[in-house]
């Protein structure tokens, strides 16, 4: 396992002590547990990239490490009331219908390697500053993170659930139609 996995493996490992930060009424080292964590995902990247260390195990690990964080990030932020419980619904409504579309491909024997998009990206970067507005509303005792980066991390989350859906409608279409062609039974049988 090289060197940009252990980073992936650390920001995992990193989530419980930020949550607990969090729980226990210390926002400013959750912040600085959070920049960490945050920091190790651009790292892992560059690190793979640079070095050709790039992985199965590390396309696995990287999104997941990722989902794990926000998702945690927004369940403790939205108990603690630092965000609205709608946003969470939405965040963590996404990555399910996506793991649950992942795990369907899986199931019929498929495989993904799934590619951040655009809006993927744009969903994530918007996420993140909303779960940093959070963390600034708890350490400077500020009512609730600005509304336009709340709405603008929905709008993505919800446009890049949508275009991953389309993809995975397109991968399984793909799917079938070359299974079809594959056999030999006659047409009245399909």
């Amino acid at each position: 396992m090289g060197l940009a996995n252990w980073l992936t493996v650390l920001r995992i490992l990193l989530i419980p002590v930020f949550v607990a930060l969090l729980v226990y009424r210390k926002p400013g080292a959750a912040l600085v547990v959070f920049a960490a964590a945050a920091s190790t995902d651009l790292l892992d990247g560059y690190v793979a990239r640079r070095h050709g260390l790039q992985s199965r195990l590390g396309a696995f690990l990287d999104p997941l490490a990722d989902k794990l964080l926000l998702t945690a990030s927004f369940a403790t932020l939205t108990y603690l009331r630092a965000l609205p419980p709608w946003i969470m619904i939405v965040v963590v409504s996404r990555d399910l219908i996506l793991m649950l579309g992942a795990l369907l491909i899986h199931m019929i024997g498929g495989r993904i390697y799934p590619r951040p998009t655009l809006f993927g990206k744009a969903a994530t970067f918007f996420q993140v500053l909303t779960v940093l507005g959070g963390l600034l509303a708890r350490y400077f005792r500020m009512p609730i993170v600005p509304g336009a980066v709340v709405w603008l991390a929905a709008a993505f989350t919800i446009i890049s659930g949508l275009q991953y859906i389309v993809q995975g409608m397109r991968y399984l279409n793909a799917t079938d139609a070359a299974e079809r062609e594959a056999t030999d039974e006659p047409v009245l049988w399909r």
